[in-house]
């Protein structure tokens, strides 16, 4: 196991750390950023609590879920976090990413995602990505599709969330098609 830490042009994917807190507790209490994810809105305390209790966590604990900051490069400020869980053999991986509020739309989400894949498939040679996401999330649906995961089923309302009943879609990446992709990027088709 290991801290990990994965650079893309912009930014860096590092454990949290308390000075994360002003950041992550403004756009992780703002019920449009929380609306489509699993956790609620978050108070002060239940921030602080969260951080502390992922700051030290490595990569490669099977079938746990790890929370990881995004920060821009530049400042080490943080702009978002995603999360990664392992199956139990290390050969699949679910994710997860939520971006501010004040930062979406200037294409972090997909170099968040790219340098997850990359992390993932190309050095740590897992088998399979994959991610669910509610049907009404039409933004992750569409930055899923823009880097090449397939929807493999459509849940109809299938889980109690927030105080009614949704649905939601599972995209799922395999390795062979990501190692295709790039190649056919690579070669110009």
């Amino acid at each position: 196991m290991e801290k990990l830490q994965i650079h893309t042009q912009r930014l860096v994917i590092r454990n949290l750390q308390p000075n994360d807190f002003e950041n992550f507790y403004d756009y992780r209490s703002n019920p449009e950023v929380t609306k489509f994810q699993s956790f609620d809105i978050m108070t002060p305390e239940s921030a602080r609590s969260f951080i502390n209790s992922q700051k030290d966590k490595l990569f490669g604990q099977p079938e746990e879920w790890v929370q990881y900051a995004i920060a821009e490069k530049a400042t080490q400020k943080l702009i978002g976090d995603c999360a990664i869980k392992l199956d139990a053999d290390c050969q699949i991986a679910e994710i997860g990413i939520t971006i501010s509020h004040h930062e979406q739309k200037k294409g972090y989400a997909k170099e968040v995602f790219i340098g997850l894949l990359h992390f993932l498939f190309d050095i740590k040679n897992i088998h399979r990505v994959s991610e669910t996401v509610d049907a009404e999330n039409t933004a992750s649906v569409n930055l899923l599709k823009s880097t090449g995961f397939r929807q493999e089923g459509h849940f109809i309302e299938n889980i109690f969330f927030k105080g009614k009943w949704g649905s939601e879609f599972q995209f799922a990446l395999l390795k062979s098609e990501w190692d295709l992709k790039n190649k056919q990027v690579n070669e110009g088709n």
